[in-house]
């Protein structure tokens, strides 16, 4: 039993490690990586403590949790592999994109709801001069999510 405990553990370490630093482990091109070991140890072990604590043989313990884990491991490869995938390519940039702005808008805050067609939410943004409730804007920059806009006028 103490053996699928601290291999559980051991797992349970390599994730957070992994979540925190970033994956350190990586085989194959990414197909084994720190997370996806870390949750092969922990059905590893739980899965082992289990049988154990049920009277069951621990030949059985071993084997079932050996192909337990590859499972979980290979899901894990599975998943990650396609939440990569469907990441965004490049951020796009918003500089010039007009919207309207949805607070009054100051040096130090504000809201704004930008035209572009990815644009679902409202973002946070700055002004270098006061905007209004309901003026026109345009994105002058981008800094993360925030943008710094001023007043748009149609003549410009």
């Amino acid at each position: 039993m103490i053996t699928f405990v601290v291999v559980g553990i051991v797992g349970l370490v390599l994730v957070l490690v992994s979540m925190v630093l970033g994956e350190f482990i990586e085989l194959g091109d990414g197909a084994v990586s720190g997370t996806s070991l870390g949750v092969g140890a922990i059905v590893f072990g739980a899965t082992g403590a289990l049988v154990v604590s049920n009277d069951l043989p621990v030949a059985l313990a071993f084997v079932g949790s050996a192909i337990l884990a590859v499972l979980a491991v290979l899901l894990v490869a599975v998943l990650t592999k396609k939440l990569h995938e469907s990441d965004d390519a490049a951020p796009v940039s918003l500089v010039g994109v007009q919207g309207t702005a949805t607070s009054d808008i100051s040096p130090a805050t504000g809201e704004v709801s930008l035209d572009a067609a990815r644009e679902l939410e409202r973002r946070l943004a700055w002004a270098d001069e006061p905007i209004p409730t309901g003026a026109r804007v345009v994105v002058l920059e981008q800094s993360g999510t925030r943008v710094r806009v001023r007043r748009y006028y149609p003549n410009d």
